[in-house]
Formats: C-alpha cells, structure tokens, sequence
C-alpha cells in the first residue's frame, strides 16, 4: 500500500499518511466537543436550569444577579432547600425562598425573639441575615397540609413570603425546581464579584 491509505482491518494509516493523521485526529476533536455540546444540552434540559436572583430576599446566603443551577429532577421540597416558586403575586417572576416547613408540620414564629419554631422546636437558622422579626399577617401556630410548603427569605426582614397572605402557603407544583450552586455571582455594590462563591453548594 502507498503513504497515506488506510489499514482495511485498523481503520488507521498504514504509513507516514500526515494529512490522513491530521484529518483523523480533527475528526477525533470533532467528535468529542459535539458529544460535550450534546450532553450539556441533555444536562440542562433533562436535570438542571440556569436562573437568575432578582433582589435582596435571600442575601447573604444568595446575593442580587447571582445566575444559578437549578434542578427539579426527582426533587421532593425538604427543610432548609432553597427554591424557585412561581406564584400568582409575581406572575411569570419566579421568586427565589427557604423551605421551612413541609406537608404535616406545624409552624409558628415568635415575632419578639425572632425565632421560628416547626413541629415546637426552635430552629438553628445560622443561615438567616436578621431574625424573623416581620410579622406580616402571620397568625400561627399554621399546620402546613400535605402538597404545601411553608418558605421564608433568609434575609427575613426584607423578604415577601409565606408570612404574607400575598404569597401563602406555596403548592409543590409551583416550585420549579431547588437551587444546586452558584454559576457565576452577581455584582457586588462596589462593583466587584466574589468569584470564590462560584460553585458553592447548597444542599
């Protein structure tokens, strides 16, 4: 055989062929990022969303313009799972809140303390900016009924959420899905971001 055919059985050249090498190895290349590109889509469309923050209802835990990964694939809302509601008081905004308690738990708030208790024990909310101080029209103790869940803003004093009858109690089928991790942080006052929040996690 002459430089440059290919081996019938190998499919390779069978001699110093460079440019049937070259083409091959383009072919190779080729390949690869067409099957990255179409799993990124299958990712994205069958698992995950990106979204973005809009506000200051969930600072400092999520943070104005921070764009997100997000996922409602065999998502079941528990405790403490940040996600996006899309609710009547918004209309096509989806707002972004903290499940606080689910389908069967009782929940009441202790406005003067700031402190939030499910099924009558305190929370630990390390993860809140102020303690719950903002009534709303609140009227606990609320047993949450099955399909329903009760969400709150970390950042509890600027936050509208189940508190308040605007928003209420928030039907299961109208999260569209948990947030995963930050993808690229939003601007900061000063004009900077805090790209070491890239990718962190929220479980």
């Amino acid at each position: 055989m002459d430089d440059g055919e290919l081996n019938k059985d190998t499919g390779k050249p069978t001699g110093g062929g460079d440019a049937v090498a070259s083409r091959m190895e383009l072919y190779d290349w080729v390949q690869c990022i067409v099957t990255a590109v179409l799993c990124g889509i299958l990712i994205f469309v069958f698992i995950g969303r990106i979204d973005g923050i809009k506000g200051p209802s969930m600072m400092q835990t999520l943070q104005d313009g921070d764009r997100v990964i997000l996922s409602n694939l065999f998502f079941t809302p528990k405790y403490g799972d940040i996600v996006f509601v899309k609710t009547e008081a918004y209309g096509d905004t989806p707002i972004v809140k903290r499940v606080i308690a689910t389908g069967g738990q009782t929940i009441d708030i202790d406005f003067t303390q700031g402190v939030v208790y499910v099924d009558g024990k305190a929370l630990q909310e390390d993860y809140t900016n102020t303690p719950t101080t903002l009534r709303e029209d609140f009227s606990g103790p609320v047993t949450i009924p099955d399909g329903y869940v009760f969400v709150m803003g970390d950042n509890r004093n600027d936050s509208l959420d189940s508190r308040s009858g605007a928003v209420g109690l928030v039907d299961t089928r109208q999260i569209l899905g948990k947030v995963l991790f930050v993808l690229i942080p939003g601007i900061n006052t000063d004009g900077t971001r805090h790209w070491d929040r890239i990718g962190s996690v929220y479980k």
